[in-house]
């Protein structure tokens, strides 16, 4: 298994970090709400006939706003609002995690890591105990880690490269390999892992139950590498798949599975872009008896709580 090389260039050295006062972080947030963002999202209701349906929370830049549907946990923000929300919310589970159990055990992938950018920043990047993160990929594109086009790549540079998490911490794939054994690799490194009690499993599957996996989706529904219409969304024994013939480049990738997914205990699904209204229409305002697309498979044993801007959220108001 690779690791990441280390650079720490933001953050103030781990020695330092217990020397802040909680203070700074209560401080440091910001309203999310102003009179002129209320105003702007005071949208007419649902497309849909609710007669049969259950509420949902829809939040628009931190005011709750009622609509209908499965009771999803929704937040609609500004680009800018969202990264400082979604920095908040990070933190607080960083805090709770490592304080319960020592550790936290962080799922990566390639859309929300630009919205970590408030963590690198003061007073994330200065209290938060990053010795105990641990990082993996959601999934990964079977190139070089140099590539452009690799995700561990765009996740260092972004972010991994500017907090002190130790290399260790940081799983990546054996990029020397093809994609499936490139897969067996990462399946057995998530297995020895939770040998040693650093990933916990699912008392309900067996399977990595990892504290927070952060998600995006494409305009077509699909999660991590899992694309409609391929074997890999119906894999239900592995840990790790691979594709070899992926609908865009580069062809090969590794994906964690979905039961692997719908093990974790938080997922942000952070999606932003009018190109995706559709797709996050189709998962949030699905019937029963609906799931033709990836993300609309994923309900997590745990919490998920939804990220948009204003583009991936429009077809959810008249």
């Amino acid at each position: 298994m690779a690791t990441s090389t280390f650079l720490s260039l933001s953050c103030t050295p781990q020695s330092m970090l217990h020397s802040k006062h909680k203070s700074q972080t209560q401080s440091s947030t910001m309203s999310l709400v102003s009179p002129q963002l209320v105003q702007k999202h005071l949208y007419s209701p649902l497309r849909h006939n609710v007669s049969s349906l259950k509420p949902k929370r829809i939040h628009v830049g931190g005011l709750v706003k009622a609509s209908m549907n499965n009771n999803k946990d929704v937040h609609v923000l500004s680009k800018e609002h969202l990264a400082v929300s979604l920095a908040k919310y990070v933190a607080d589970l960083s805090e709770k995690y490592i304080r319960e159990k020592g550790r936290f055990t962080v799922v990566l992938s390639p859309g929300p890591v630009k919205y970590l950018r408030k963590l690198v920043e003061p007073p994330y990047c200065d209290t938060i105990d990053w010795s105990k993160w641990h990082i993996f990929l959601v999934d990964e594109r079977v190139v070089p880690k140099t590539h452009v086009d690799s995700n561990y790549k765009l996740a260092n540079d972004s972010f991994i490269s500017k907090v002190p998490i130790p290399p260790l911490n940081v799983s990546t794939i054996d990029d020397a390999l093809p994609a499936d054994g490139a897969a067996d690799v990462y399946e057995t490194t998530l297995r020895r892992l939770v040998t040693s009690n650093v990933i916990s499993t699912s008392s309900l599957t067996g399977f990595p139950k990892f504290d927070l996996m952060l998600l995006d989706m494409g305009p077509d529904g699909h999660v991590a590498s899992l694309f409609p219409g391929y074997p890999a969304v119906n894999e239900t024994s592995k840990w790790v798949t691979y594709l070899k013939n992926a609908p865009k480049p580069p062809p090969e990738r590794i994906t964690f599975t979905l039961p692997v997914i719908n093990a974790t205990s938080n997922i942000a699904m952070v999606v932003t872009g009018a190109g995706k209204a559709d797709a996050v229409y189709s998962a949030l305002e699905k019937g029963p008896n609906d799931n033709k697309l990836p993300i609309q498979k994923v309900n997590p044993e745990g919490d998920i709580k939804w990220f948009l801007d204003k583009g991936a959220a429009s077809r959810l108001y008249r």
